[in-house]
Parts: C-alpha cells; structure tokens; sequence
C-alpha cells in the first residue's frame, strides 16, 4: 500500500506478522511520523527506537483504516472497536498492544 511503510501483504495494510480479516489499521509512528502495519514492521525497518504517543496529543490523527483509508484520531480509535466511516471491525486483539503505541 502506497505510504504504508515495512511488510504489508496487501492494499488493506495487513503484514506479515498481523493478518487476519480484521487486522487493517496502520499506526503513525510518533518517532518518524510514518505509518507502519505494526510495531514488529517498525522495529524491522527504522533505524530508530519508537516513541509513544502522548494523553495530550492523542487529538492527533494516526490512525489509518486500511479498508477505506479514513484517518483516525487516537483518541477516537481507542474508543471505538470499528471504523467510524466504513463501520469495519477493527482486530480486538490489538489493544493488547495498545502501550506500546500509546500513553494508555
């Protein structure tokens, strides 16, 4: 996918290491302000530690829906468990991996 950085499999921002139907969000990364699949896609690719996003900043949109391409604020996808334009399920198992991304 086009901007979308690392190992994407396909138009909908899957990679490598997260691919299942529901695995379609790229996250810009706040050390580079680059959107990658995942955290693994980052640590593979950057020559740089990563940097977590911020409570204050989480008005920033970084969120990248990879089935339609709406851009999301943090603060609205951390509230939500789908895309707010095409109502597509986001992964669930992903807030799992919320603080490696975010000051959650």
């Amino acid at each position: 996918m086009n901007g979308i950085h690392g190992s994407p499999i396909d138009e909908q921002t899957r990679c490598i290491h997260y691919h299942s139907e529901n695995d379609i969000v790229a996250i810009k990364f706040k050390c580079c302000n680059t959107y990658y699949p995942c955290y693994k896609c980052h640590q593979e690719e950057a020559d740089h530690d990563r940097e977590v996003w911020q409570k204050e900043e989480f008005h920033t949109s970084a969120i990248l829906c990879g089935l339609c391409g709406h851009i999301h604020t943090i603060r609205d996808y951390l509230s939500r468990s789908s895309c707010a334009n095409c109502h597509t399920a986001f992964n669930e198992g992903c807030a799992l991996h919320h603080h490696i991304y975010f000051d959650v």
